[in-house]
This record gives structure tokens, C-alpha cells and sequence, in this order.
């Protein structure tokens, strides 16, 4: 996520660090680097100018505090100041035990009826009694969508198709949950943010249904025309808070963030990716951190708990002892599924985010692809028994899967490796990092 800016945000960094003083060349040096990585991501040259001005005199005026090298100084500026950039602290506070409506807005094509969906799937894990109510009467379609999608979610969506009034649609809807639903989540239509027509409908719906959050949804891949967006659904009806979605791969995403918190209202989640559970509340401080390649322990947590990962305890304990089976890798690749990417775990871990190239993650996911069909055309006794796989059923192997006698031996290979590795320190590392991520 946000690629293009993480990278030369850490690659800024890693030049500091790496400096043999922090002097004022060295600081300047860092300025136009950072300049150069918010700037082609979009954001906003005057917010990017102000924002290093503010590092730059603080790293050349404020001293250290005892303890503390000019260097750790100087990135922890960074980090204070890059969270200011992306507002402030404070995401969407719901009550369970009193019953509240949101009001979700946005143009066509931001994701707004996919977001209503998610926001309702994370409401429900969350224990909430979620009721969706379709309001978007403009587009063909879009009451089928969210139907289809919301259900899946686990929530109950009213709708009258029949009803050309979104403002009666949204009335009828929270009449039709009260006293059943405690959480109940209006989607509205979306059209152009110019149209005076939608704006006007907008704040129909808000003055009708009065509801606790109003949230509007803005496209990532915009940029910083987010804040144009942003201001002109304002001034129809006040913005409660802000989702920006799609930001996997947006190489706008930083300037869409920076544009969207300088509206004044909080950016409460983030799209992080098309699965129904790529919506992430969003932490300025924590986001900051995963950026500059510290990691966010916090926010791995919740997608742990999103992904509903059953641990098969008998299981890791017999990978931990060292007997370790292809069905087992299996496992592992099915549970990392369910996370969405590789990478996108370990962006979050502390010591490995900002470690591994981007490319190099994409290019691992490629070869889990791989090794999967491999796997799968093995029979039982060798996923039992990887080393009794003579020549000949490798050659099998290859063939069943589509894959080259190369990629066979390499995937038996890196299972020989694994599992040395696994004997060896008998689950030391992993054992470490689940006793880091309990401080936590």
C-alpha cells in the first residue's frame, strides 16, 4: 500500500541514517529527498513544502533529548510531523447499547456501496446488530449490489425498488430497524459532487434521518483533488468523517490522505484492498510508522481477529517440534489467504517492515501460487513424505501441476530448509514475536 511513497520515505531515511553527521547539509539533503517523495505522491506542493519546513527548522533548532543521537531526533521529528499531515487521532465511536444510523456519501465509481458492505461485515464481527438501507434510487443496479454484498456480510438490507424517493427510502429504512438494529447504515446515491441535484438530495436525507456519523467516501487514486471533493460535499451537509478507498496500489494514495485530513474531518478507515475485510480503521501515528518501516503490532491484531484464523493448536505444536509435512505448508498458504497478502502482514511487523523490496514480496506470492499446484498434485504419502519422491514422480509431479521439474525440486528444497529451520531454533523466533505482539 502506498508504495512509491513508503519507499521514499524510508529510502530518505536510510540516507540520514547513514550519513556520518547530522549537519545542516546532511538536513537539507533529507528535505529535498522527503520533498521529492510526498510531491510525487501527490500531495499537495504546498502541504509538502510546509510540512518539511516545519521537520527542516526543527531538526536544525531543537537539540536531543539526553540519550538520544540527532539522528533518532531528526526521523522522530519526521514521524511527529508526517502524523500532523495526516489529521489527527480519534476514529468512529459507536455505542452498542443505544441504537445508531450513518449516512454514507460519495460520487459514483469511490467504492461507496462496496464500503457500506464492509463497514457493515466489521460492525458485525464487532458484535453489532447491523441493518442496511438501500437509498441509491439513481443507479441501475445498485440496490442488487448492495443486497448481494451486504448480505454476505451478515447484514439484513431494507429496500423498495419500487420507490423512486431516497429520502422516503432512507426514513422507511431506519423506521423499518428500530428497536431490532443498533447499528444501521444508509447508502445513498452517487453522482457528481457539481451536481446540485445530489447535494441537495444529500441533505434531504441528513435532515430527514438525522444521523450520528455522516461519512463520506473518496476515491484514493484522485489525489489531492480529494480536497475540491471533499469541500463541496461539506458544504451540502457536514462531513463526519472520511473513507479512502482503494488505496492498494494508488500511487495518489498520500496526497488523497493528506487532501482528505485537511478538510478538517477525521479519515476514520481506509480501503486497503477488494475482500470484503480490506477496510482498516485508520491511526495517523501508527500509519506513519508502518510507512517509515517501523510496523504497526496493533493494527496486524485486528487483522488477525478480521481473518477469523482458526489455529489448529495440535498442529503448530507438532510444525514447532520440527515434523513438518507439505500439508502443512498448505496450511500455512491458506491461512496467509486469509490476510489478503504476504506483504500486507509484513508491512505491520516491526524489524521487517520496510526490510523486504516490494518486489520481492510480489515475486514470493508468485512462487506460493506455484508451489500450490505443486502440492496439490501430490498424492497423500508424499505431502506425509516429501523425501520419498524419487525421480520419476517428480518428473510426474512437474507435469500434473503444470509446473517445470525446477520449480519441484525448489519447492522440495525450501521445505528441507523450513524444516531444519523449524528444528533447529524449536519456534524460538516465533515464540518471541507472539510475546512482542502480547506487550502490546
Amino acid at each position: 500500500m502506498l508504495d512509491s511513497l513508503r519507499e521514499g520515505l524510508q529510502a530518505a531515511v536510510k540516507k540520514l541514517v547513514g550519513a556520518n553527521a547530522v549537519d545542516e547539509k546532511s538536513v537539507k539533503e533529507f528535505i529535498r529527498d522527503l520533498q521529492r517523495a510526498l510531491i510525487q505522491s501527490d500531495v499537495n506542493v504546498r502541504m509538502a513544502l510546509e510540512v518539511t519546513e516545519r521537520v527542516q527548522k526543527r531538526a536544525l533548532e531543537e537539540k536531543p533529548p539526553a540519550g538520544v543521537t540527532k539522528k533518532d531526533q531528526v526521523v522522530s521529528v519526521l514521524y511527529e510531523e508526517l502524523a500532523r499531515l495526516l489529521g489527527g487521532e480519534g476514529g468512529l465511536q459507536l455505542d452498542k447499547a443505544k441504537a445508531s444510523v450513518i449516512v454514507m456519501l460519495g460520487v459514483q465509481g469511490s467504492g461507496k456501496t462496496t464500503t457500506t458492505a464492509k463497514l457493515a461485515r466489521l460492525y458485525t464481527k464487532r458484535g453489532f446488530k447491523v441493518g442496511v438501507v438501500a437509498a441509491d434510487t439513481f443507479r441501475p443496479g445498485a440496490v442488487a449490489q448492495l443486497k448481494t454484498i451486504a448480505t454476505a456480510a451478515g447484514a439484513e438490507v431494507f429496500s423498495d425498488e419500487k420507490q423512486k424517493d431516497s429520502v422516503k427510502v432512507a426514513k422507511e429504512g431506519k423506521k423499518h430497524f428500530e428497536g431490532t438494529k443498533n447499528l444501521v447504515i444508509i447508502d445513498t446515491a452517487g453522482r457528481h459532487k457539481e451536481e446540485k441535484a445530489l447535494l441537495q438530495e444529500m441533505k434531504e436525507v441528513v435532515g430527514a434521518v438525522k444521523p450520528d456519523a455522516t461519512i463520506l467516501v473518496i476515491d484514493g487514486t484522485i489525489g489531492q483533488q480529494a480536497l475540491s471533493q471533499a469541500s463541496a460535499f461539506h458544504q451540502a451537509a457536514p462531513v463526519g468523517g472520511i473513507v479512502v478507498t482503494k488505496l492498494d496500489g494508488a500511487a495518489k494514495g498520500g496526497g488523497a490522505l493528506a487532501a482528505a485530513a485537511a478538510t478538517g474531518a477525521k479519515v476514520f478507515f481506509i480501503g486497503t484492498g477488494e475482500r470484503m475485510d480490506d477496510l482498516e480503521e485508520f491511526a495517523p501515528t501508527r500509519f506513519v510508522g508502518r510507512l517509515l518501516g517501523m510496523g504497526d503490532l496493533r493494527a496486524l491484531m485486528d487483522l488477525v481477529k478480521q481473518a477469523e484464523v482458526d489455529v489448529d493448536e495440535k498442529r503448530v505444536q507438532r510444525m514447532m517440534s520440527g515434523k513438518l509435512t507439505m500439508d502443512d505448508l498448505m496450511y500455512q498458504f491458506d491461512q496467509m489467504k486469509k490476510f489478503g497478502s504476504l506483504k500486507k502482514v509484513l508491512e505491520h511487523i516491526p524489524g521487517i517492515s520496510g526490510t523486504v523490496k516490494s518486489e520481492d514480496l510480489d515475486k514470493a506470492e508468485d512462487r506460493v501460487k506455484v508451489y500450490r499446484s505443486i502440492i496439490q498434485s501430490m498424492t497423500g504419502d508424499e505431502k506425509g513424505d516429501p523425501d520419498s519422491i524419487n525421480s520419476a514422480r517428480l518428473k510426474r509431479i512437474a507435469r500434473g501441476s503444470g509446473r517445470s521439474e525446477k520449480d519441484v525440486r525448489e519447492l522440495l528444497s525450501r521445505y528441507k530448509q523450513m524444516k531444519s529451520l523449524v528444528k533447529t531454533s524449536k519456534g524460538r523466533e516465533f515464540r518471541q514475536l507472539m510475546r512482542r505482539m502480547g506487550d502490546q
